[in-house]
């Protein structure tokens, strides 16, 4: 447990060059690679249904067309192949439905949802240097929780992202506020998203790994991670829009292989971020211990 009062921005006195050492050690003895592409895997097979359940989310949501500017933004994100499997699919799954086994599909998507959460789980302690103490009961409840506490502000961010102008102008004329207010919303809606994504990201892995954990604000490993994912998203989408044709080459499953590979590269940079943070974590207590000896003396 990371000593109080320690700002993980400090890097627990390490300098930058020796933490990006001692996590690349990490990351080749921790095999985050490999857990990655396992990851990767669970996150294949949660995926569909964490859509079912943020589309039931939305559905609470009073804004119009959302789902549809969502998967436009999905569009714009994802390389052309791999968001045409992902629209098609959602699509197909939501016009299946029936609606007596809305409520009931629901919670079956929340729980195979949160199959993949437990798989974060398992690997944070990996990366963490914990062992799995918590019930099973225990466990899924915390698996269930995370799966809901980072859909609300992932769904909030993207919110924000696509309808962030649309909302501060509703929120003017309900309160007959002028366009000073507009811009200003305008402004600080950025903010907000990058906090929403930074939290979500903070709640993985402030909760995922056993053991007492304190709530210690955004952290450089959650920082890393959404930096580097929306770095890799992008270079993937140029990739394939410039140097490679993966239909062409893989056919009709290239968009299932490109969906696999930003699933695995989202992984990486996951487990990457949660490293960097254990690295500062493990250096700030090693810090603390000294501190009494020194002194001592």
């Amino acid at each position: 447990m990371t000593p109080a009062g320690a700002c993980p921005w400090r890097l627990g006195g390490l300098s930058p060059r020796e933490l990006a050492r001692r996590v690349w050690r990490e990351i080749g003895e921790d095999e985050v690679t490999d857990r990655a592409a396992a990851l990767s895997y669970y996150f294949l097979f949660a995926l569909f249904p964490a859509l079912l359940f943020l589309t039931a989310l939305l559905g609470y949501l009073p804004v119009e067309g959302l789902q549809e500017r969502l998967l436009a933004y999905a569009r714009d994100v994802l390389p052309p192949d791999a968001a045409s499997t992902l629209e098609r699919t959602l699509t197909e799954i939501v016009s299946v439905r029936r609606g007596g086994l809305v409520s009931l599909g629901v919670l079956a998507a929340l729980w195979a949802s949160s199959n993949g959460m437990v798989s974060v789980m398992n690997t944070m302690n990996t990366v963490y240097g914990v062992r799995e103490t918590r019930s099973w009961w225990r466990r899924r409840a915390v698996a269930i929780a995370l799966t809901i506490g980072f859909s609300v502000f992932i769904v909030a961010a993207l919110v924000l992202m696509v309808f962030g102008p649309v909302i501060g102008a509703m929120v003017a004329s309900w309160f007959g506020l002028g366009a000073l207010f507009k811009a200003a919303w305008n402004a600080v809606s950025i903010p907000i998203v990058i906090a929403c994504a930074l939290i979500g990201i903070e709640l993985v892995y402030d909760l995922a790994p056993a053991g007492a954990r304190r709530w210690r604000g955004i952290t450089p490993g959650a920082a890393f991670a959404l930096v580097a994912w929306l770095a890799i998203s992008y270079g993937l989408r140029v990739w394939v829009a410039h140097f490679t044709d993966y239909s062409a080459t893989y056919g009709s499953i290239g968009g299932v292989i490109l969906l696999m590979l930003w699933l695995y590269l989202t992984s990486v940079v996951l487990l990457v971020g949660a490293e960097i943070d254990a690295e500062i974590d493990a250096a700030t207590r090693r810090r603390a211990a000294r501190a009494p000896a020194r002194a001592a003396a």
